[in-house]
């Protein structure tokens, strides 16, 4: 039978204080989220490259907190640091040259990263190799994207899950999931930033997505500055309902599931102001038969 988690994108907010938390300061965060949902996206870990020979990979510390902190079932959905899927340094300005990022699908970096998993490795969901938008100048197209990331694939430890994230719009088309499939690679649907709505996506490459086992939903919004006006970054209420939005993923989640397709629904605080209350208001339309 297949399995729906719901979580959020990351947990380290004190305005979920009655929400989720008991005090908005001086708790273990972690724990008690882990008593109200069964999964988490952690973010922090993506942020990772500052520099030609500045990396950044997890802090053992933290993983071994993060571990102690949640029940064995629980799972943590990780996003791959971007030092990895980076295909050039950020730019300061817009005039500033592209740097190419020497770590872009480094074997090495990645083995390194997946040994500091260790201790939550029981414990892991997908992890997901987000890639920014990639124009011409980062790679040419997308039969490039794909050859070299089927290049890195022989690369991963078949004991873990991996997922794909885009932010080209028109690479979500047949070749880029048959791809996927073929590679055994999850696919990553994002909800917002300028990308097509994920049931949109869902509906034209339906025969393709059910033969996978399992996929994840982020769900973010269109303006993150804008609802970051709106809620003065106090993520406890809901400043921009999207009920039909909901209402379709709702029946897209439902469509996957009785195909025995495992989800993972990953809500961040942007998509309307609360992701806890987005939450709740997801289960209510889960409950309604």
């Amino acid at each position: 039978m297949a399995e729906l988690r719901i979580g959020t994108c990351s947990w380290k907010f004190p305005s979920w204080v009655g929400l989720v938390y008991s005090a908005p300061r001086g708790i273990d965060y972690l724990k008690e989220y882990a008593r109200q949902y069964s999964t988490v996206e952690i973010d922090q870990w993506f942020w990772s490259l500052f520099g030609k020979d500045q990396v950044k990979l997890p802090r053992p510390a933290d993983v071994e907190q993060y571990r102690a902190a949640v029940p064995s079932d629980f799972r943590f959905t990780v996003k791959v640091p971007n030092s990895i899927t980076l295909t050039h340094f950020y730019k300061k300005a817009k005039t500033d040259p592209l740097v190419a990022n020497p770590f872009f699908l480094s074997p090495a970096l990645f083995q390194e990263f997946l040994s500091l998993l260790d201790p939550i490795k029981h414990m892991l969901g997908p992890l997901m190799f987000q890639f920014e938008y990639l124009n011409r100048q980062k790679i040419e197209s997308q039969s490039t994207f794909t050859e070299r990331f089927a290049g890195f694939v022989p690369q991963f430890p078949p004991s873990y899950e991996y997922g794909v994230e885009i932010r080209n719009a028109n690479y979500l088309n047949e070749s880029y999931f048959e791809f996927l499939n073929r590679n055994r690679l999850i696919p990553v649907f994002l909800q917002g930033y300028w990308m097509p709505p994920v049931t949109d996506v869902y509906q034209e490459r339906r025969s393709l997505i059910l033969q996978q086992e399992t996929v994840v939903i982020r769900v973010h919004g269109p303006d993150r500055q804008g609802i970051e006006r709106q809620t003065g970054k106090q993520w406890n209420r809901i400043v921009a309902p999207k009920d039909e939005e909901l209402a379709a993923i709702v029946t897209m989640i439902r469509d996957l599931l009785s195909h025995d397709v495992n989800v993972y629904l990953n809500v961040n605080n942007h998509y309307e102001g609360s992701a806890p209350l987005t939450i709740d208001r997801i289960n209510q339309l889960l409950s309604h038969d």
